[in-house]
């Protein structure tokens, strides 16, 4: 301290306290005191708050009751959750190169379409069915160019859009016939055609019309009647009609009458017509007929699978 101040210091404790001043030094030690005290206690104040806190804390906490509900001891373990499964690959057989060169999804094999079946372009041997042994007369077919269908007023159904055509003629005898007796029951005449589209359908649809239009007319000396007949279950649709005349020998006029059946049949492009020509003025036994019909339709189904 300098001398002025000190001189100032003494002369003004004389002049308002006659007891004296402490000494600037003393003062000053006074001073430190109190604040290092004052921060002691305030020090002090703080450790106690906050032990205060602590201890009353774990006082109300340990005097409540445990409230949480927690599953039981043998609760097991929640599972882990089950993992997304991935966009599956498409296999080889579903997928296809695009474009691009890039795989492309392919239809169901359930919705894809059939190609159409093909036409054939010829008929085989095994196209035409073979007669049951019971029947077989043993003299065997022949195969020529006559005609495939009986008279009919001059209509000529299913003579345009051929593909291709054969015909056979053999005789037939029937079940329980003797073996030694040589004249055979019926005479079939038997022709396949193969027509171009549409051409098959639009043959049945002219031959019932050519029957309705000629229910009777005149050959020679003789006058022979058509009519159709109820005709279902024979490929995927037929004609049945019978041709119905006197049965006149050789050397005399007519002795009775004769009833002959002929039936055309439609698979797809295909036309079967099996036709009783008769054998020496026998009528058609229909058992007979419908069974050979039957093969007819069976043997052009083998051929065209």
């Amino acid at each position: 301290m300098s001398r002025e101040l000190t001189g100032f210091y003494r002369s003004l404790a004389e002049d308002t306290d006659p007891r004296g001043l402490a000494a600037p030094d003393l003062v000053r030690r006074y001073a430190d005191r109190r604040a290092r005290t004052r921060a002691a206690l305030g020090v002090l104040a703080v450790a106690a708050l906050v032990g205060g806190t602590a201890v009353g804390a774990q006082t109300v906490l340990s005097a409540a009751p445990d409230t949480r509900v927690g599953p039981p001891a043998d609760t097991p373990a929640p599972p882990s959750p089950t993992p997304v499964p991935s966009q599956p690959t498409p296999s080889p057989s579903t997928s296809s190169p695009g474009p691009s060169g890039s795989a492309s999804r392919q239809p169901p094999s359930a919705t894809r379409v059939p190609p159409p079946a093909r036409t054939p372009t010829s008929i085989p041997d095994s196209a035409f069915f073979a007669l049951a042994a019971a029947n077989d007369t043993g003299a065997g077919a022949q195969f020529d160019e006559g005609r495939v269908l009986p008279a009919l007023c001059g209509a000529e159904p299913g003579a345009s859009g051929i593909v291709r055509q054969r015909t056979r003629s053999f005789p037939v005898k029937l079940t329980g016939t003797p073996d030694d007796y040589v004249v055979p029951d019926l005479y079939y005449r038997h022709s396949i055609t193969i027509y171009r589209d549409g051409g098959a359908a639009a043959t049945l649809d002219d031959l019932r019309a050519a029957v309705r239009e000629c229910p009777q007319q005149q050959l020679g000396d003789v006058i022979r009647r058509q009519k159709l007949l109820p005709s279902s279950g024979y490929g995927e649709e037929s004609v049945l009609f019978e041709v119905r005349g006197p049965y006149q020998v050789p050397d005399g006029g007519p002795t009775g009458e004769v009833v002959n059946l002929v039936r055309a049949i439609r698979i797809g492009s295909v036309v079967t017509v099996l036709w009783d020509q008769g054998w020496e003025g026998s009528s058609t036994t229909r058992s007979q007929f419908d069974a050979d019909s039957r093969r007819a339709v069976a043997a052009i189904r083998d051929w065209l699978r």
